[in-house]
């Protein structure tokens, strides 16, 4: 077996790092779509974006316990946010944007 060229793996690496922006840009556009209404004021005591004060307590409770949170609604948070077409997977992503620091 051959070993791959320098080329070839300028080439793998490009399109990981272009796959992983394209990622977080469309987590970042999901964000805008749904979870900013609450998320960017704190309104109804939503943890703000990118306050990772804010976010440790929630977090600390696990994935599993935010999921669920997320799906059946919380507080003044209706079942499944603001997001209507969410898949466990988004809401994951979302809630890992919105604990992280500000990029």
């Amino acid at each position: 077996m051959k070993a791959p060229t320098l080329s070839a793996i300028c080439v793998l690496l490009g399109s990981l790092i272009t796959g992983s922006l394209a990622a977080a840009d469309a987590v970042e556009d999901k964000y805008k779509q749904a979870c900013h209404i609450c998320h960017d004021t704190g309104v109804a005591n939503a943890p703000k974006v990118h306050d990772v004060e804010a976010w440790k307590p929630r977090l600390d409770k696990g994935m599993d316990a935010l999921l669920n949170s997320v799906k059946s609604g919380l507080n003044a948070m209706p079942p499944g946010g603001m997001c209507t077409d969410c898949s466990d997977e988004d809401y994951k992503a979302l809630i890992g944007y919105m604990s992280s620091p500000k990029p």
